[in-house]
């Protein structure tokens, strides 16, 4: 499936037209570009989560030449698929298609005035805002666990005793 196929199977499962499914999933690539370059795992509950995944500066082999290669650090995305992904890919039915809404036509809004607008974005800063910081909590508390010594039982000494030979 690609792209165009894609926004076409949105438009008729949401009941959306053309426009308004590919204004949806050009904001879900976004969003999700954005969350996870910042380094913050994106979830989607039920379908999966994108990670960050970093790679190492690492020497690697010509495979014409057999020399040495230098191959840069990278960033790459890991995804982790989701417990009900996981099950409507290993169940033998077809999965369940959205639906319960349908879309019902609107009238077309009234423009509000410009304070109203300017609200919803103090609120959606300050959200972001506290997103961040919980996922600076989250990193420290890692980090925390990481630094933390654990220490080894030491083995008690004995004599060892020896079986007796066969002959």
């Amino acid at each position: 499936m690609n792209r165009t196929e894609l926004i076409e199977a949105i438009s008729s499962d949401a009941g959306l037209t053309k426009q308004q499914s590919e204004a949806a999933l050009d904001a879900l690539v976004y969003e999700v570009t954005a969350g996870v370059r910042s380094g913050a795992a994106v979830r989607i509950t039920g379908f999966g989560t994108f990670k960050l995944r970093e790679r190492r500066a690492r020497q690697g082999r010509n495979p014409q030449t057999g020399a040495a290669v230098r191959i840069k650090a990278s960033k790459g995305i890991g995804f982790t698929p989701g417990v009900t992904l996981k099950a409507d890919l290993n169940s033998r039915s077809a999965p369940a298609k959205p639906g319960g809404r349908k879309a019902v036509a609107k009238a077309p809004a009234k423009k509000a005035p410009a304070v109203a607008k300017k609200a919803p974005a103090k609120k959606v800063v300050a959200a972001k805002a506290v997103a961040k910081k919980v996922t600076a909590k989250r990193a420290v508390a890692k980090q925390a666990v990481k630094k933390a010594v654990v220490k080894k039982a030491v083995a008690k000494k004995g004599t060892a005793k020896k079986a007796p030979t066969k002959r």
